[in-house]
């Protein structure tokens, strides 16, 4: 048959490698003049490919939305066959410690070069600035136009256009729905006096609450303080839950921060209570009684304790209170989402209840296929947006 795929990503690729390799004959139609962009920049440059999480059950949790479509999908490729996948052609991967998967290398050029390596090895073709502009069908045949002019037909067609206003809007004209996208995985704009002066900050350990109009979502984790405001994993993970909350909210909402994570305030209060009389003499900016860094612990007492110097032995119990208060749940205005470095991911797409998972074609439009964000799925940041490329991708390839 012949099978063509609209976008040049990673979803676009590890479908048309595993439809190529089925005998189909493959074109790869990608709008911009390179492929495999989003690959490139991910992981800071080293492509973090995929999460060690081997559990179905497990692995759909990672997923704000379309965990529960996955789950089937992932008894079928996982994870750990996306690490065989690679390492059967020649990728090593190793595991860091918050189960994050990379190539050994740290490059992500290892992960484009074996797509596209594998991809030509298949014999598929690779046009660049191939803007699609319409796609028809008439009786099981598609004919996809291109902004230049040309037209070419197809059996097949695998939609892998990623969060693209385009590719939704082709999608539409064939008779889909699409779920508004709107942005996932960002940081957050924090304008506050007790953080301004600190980015580069970070702490490993934090518990998050954030309160918008209709819900309170939670999270824990790391958490870095930036220029604008917030980031890190635990930050990332909020963004990508409340996304549709926040986008509603026009990115207004409150952030709880426990910078003590797992210790409730009268855990705090009793330890800080505990510490005062051992070390009575000490001031109270100088002497923590945690391995917090050193700046914001004196940025948090400056802001509930009051101009320093003050020693333990003079801390009032209205000031211990305060300081509690701040360790425990100091809050913070968010005024606005920032970007995730390069990578963009939306919530929204194609709506999922007009997808069969089984094969990942349109139950609108037989012949159509999905992968990829597309689809009205994202996962949290550490590998899920890229494990759900493959896993839709691969199924979509072989379905064919």
């Amino acid at each position: 048959m012949k099978v063509i795929v609209i976008g040049g990503g990673a979803a676009g690729f590890f479908g048309a490698i595993a439809a190529a390799e089925n005998g189909h004959d493959m074109t790869i139609l990608e709008a911009s003049s390179s492929v495999l962009a989003k690959v490139r920049v991910s992981g800071g440059g080293r492509c973090n490919l995929t999460h060690s999480c081997f559990e179905p059950r497990e692995l759909v949790n990672s997923y704000p939305r379309g965990g529960k479509a996955l789950r089937g999908p992932f008894t079928r490729f996982q994870p750990s066959d996306t690490v065989r996948w690679f390492e059967s052609r020649g990728v090593q991967t190793k595991t860091e410690s918050d189960g994050r998967m990379f190539p050994t290398t740290d490059d992500s050029a290892t992960i484009v070069d074996c797509l596209r390596g594998a991809a030509e090895e298949a014999g598929a073709v690779i046009q660049l600035r191939a803007n699609v502009s319409a796609i028809r069908k008439s009786d099981s045949q598609f004919c996809v136009t291109l902004q230049s002019g040309e037209s070419i037909q197809a059996d097949r067609i695998l939609m892998a256009t990623g969060g693209s206003r385009a590719g939704f809007e082709l999608m539409s004209d064939l008779g889909h729905q699409i779920v508004p996208p709107v942005p996932s995985l960002f940081t957050f704009k924090v304008h506050d006096p007790r953080i301004e002066d600190l980015p580069g900050v970070a702490v490993e350990h934090v518990d998050c609450q954030l309160v918008t109009d209709s819900k309170t979502f939670r999270q824990a984790g790391p958490i870095l303080v930036t220029h604008w405001g917030l980031s890190g994993p635990a930050v990332l993970k909020l963004s990508a839950w409340a996304a549709r909350e926040l986008h509603d909210s026009n990115y207004n909402a409150k952030l709880r921060i426990n910078w003590l994570s797992g210790s409730s305030a009268d855990q705090i209060r009793a330890q800080l209570n505990s510490f005062k009389a051992g070390h009575s003499r000490k001031t109270v900016d100088a002497a923590c009684p945690w391995e917090l860094p050193k700046r914001l612990w004196k940025s948090l007492v400056d802001h509930s304790v009051g101009p320093q110097p003050v020693r333990w032995a003079e801390l009032s119990k209205k000031a211990t209170q305060a300081l509690v208060t701040e360790l425990s749940a100091g809050e913070f205005q968010v005024a606005g989402k920032g970007v995730f470095k390069e990578e963009f991911v939306t919530c929204g797409g194609v709506d999922l209840k007009e997808v069969d998972f089984r094969t990942m074609e349109s139950r609108v439009c037989p012949g159509l296929y999905f992968a990829g964000e597309v689809l009205d799925i994202d996962g949290i940041t550490g590998g899920f947006n890229f494990q759900n490329a493959w896993t839709t991708a691969w199924i979509a390839g072989n379905a064919m």
